[in-house]
């Protein structure tokens, strides 16, 4: 290997080098990461990565980095024709929401999500004929055609602000029910929810963070607004995977506990090596259905193109749009 290419490797590396050993790196990932800074270069791509993927992704390949509201403000300003969304499907969408003239790809078609899978358009209009004239405030964990029912969407970092800002009494709050329970004992303005949740956050009990807090004397947990009532009830903080972050690069602290996607840990370890992570390890496996490979190829290939029938388009960006002006 020239000293050229060794030193363009170095600084490929360097984001990694807290969490993953050179030799693993340089088998498993360095080709790939070549491969795809060029391709970027050459499509005039740009690659959003959501906080769950994985770190050699994370930190490697991508341009714009967040959760799913930090996502959809940035894919408002992408100057490049294509995106590629190391994310989800619901990501990708919302992605060509906002930029209907642009490519957007992602390399999974099937990389989907339990909660947007979790309701349908036909729920949504039931809820609505039930509850007439109450706002319907949808999580962005949702498909197209249920943003296209909505009067506005929210993520997990901005629900609270989002439906305290609409001034009504009671609200109907899709899909997530433990996230719209947990923003009703926030603000105690009545949820109208449904009964969906997501694979990863349901799984944390109460007794885990207990076990985790005896096994850790200390620890500072804190928890994702998607997980059950009674868990966040534990945690020293709650908030979105931006949220998290900002907490951790303010307080500082010694020792925490993620209760989200494992990746996450993976992904702030490198960012704050003076920070033990404590990882529960619940992993999505939706998500980990992007790879440096499937990103490689859907350059190569520029495959899966992600597309939203027009009677939906205008309506669900709306949705989307009034959050973001919120």
């Amino acid at each position: 290997m020239s000293a050229s290419l060794m030193a363009s490797r170095d600084a490929l590396y360097h984001p990694v080098a807290h969490i993953m050993l050179r030799e693993q790196w340089e088998a498993n990932y360095a080709a790939d990461i070549e491969a795809i800074l060029r391709l970027k270069q050459e499509k005039n791509a740009v690659i959003l990565a959501h906080n769950y993927q994985t770190p050699e992704i994370f930190h490697c390949v991508a341009d714009i980095r967040g959760d799913s509201l930090a996502l959809a403000r940035a894919a408002q300003t992408v100057d490049a024709s294509t995106m590629v969304m190391a994310g989800v499907h619901f990501m990708a969408e919302t992605a060509k929401l906002l930029n209907p003239d642009k490519t957007v790809l992602i390399p999974d078609a099937t990389a989907g999500c339990s909660l947007a899978e979790g309701i349908t358009a036909d729920n949504v209009r039931t809820l609505k004929k039930r509850y007439p004239g109450v706002p319907v405030v949808t999580y962005v964990n949702s498909t197209a055609d249920v943003k296209a029912e909505s009067d506005v969407c929210c993520t997990s970092g901005n629900a609270r602000h989002i439906v305290e800002s609409l001034g009504v009494p009671r609200v109907i709050m899709i899909p997530d029910e433990f996230l719209a329970r947990n923003i009703e004992a926030e603000t105690g303005i009545e949820m109208l929810t449904w009964p969906a949740h997501c694979e990863v956050h349901e799984r944390f009990t109460p007794q885990e963070i207990r076990q985790y807090r005896r096994l850790h004397p200390g620890v500072t947990v804190i928890a994702h607004p998607e997980c059950p009532p009674d868990v966040l009830g534990e945690a020293d903080h709650a908030g979105s995977t931006a949220q998290m972050i900002d907490f951790i690069d303010k307080t500082k602290p010694q020792k925490v506990l993620l209760v989200t996607e494992c990746s996450m840990s993976d992904n702030l370890a490198a960012l704050y090596p003076q920070t033990q992570f404590v990882r529960p390890c619940n992993l999505c496996p939706h998500m980990k259905r992007i790879t440096l490979s499937n990103i490689r190829q859907a350059l190569e290939t520029m495959q899966t193109e992600v597309t939203i029938p027009e009677h939906l388009q205008r309506p669900a960006r709306m949705a989307v749009e009034r959050m973001l002006a919120i």
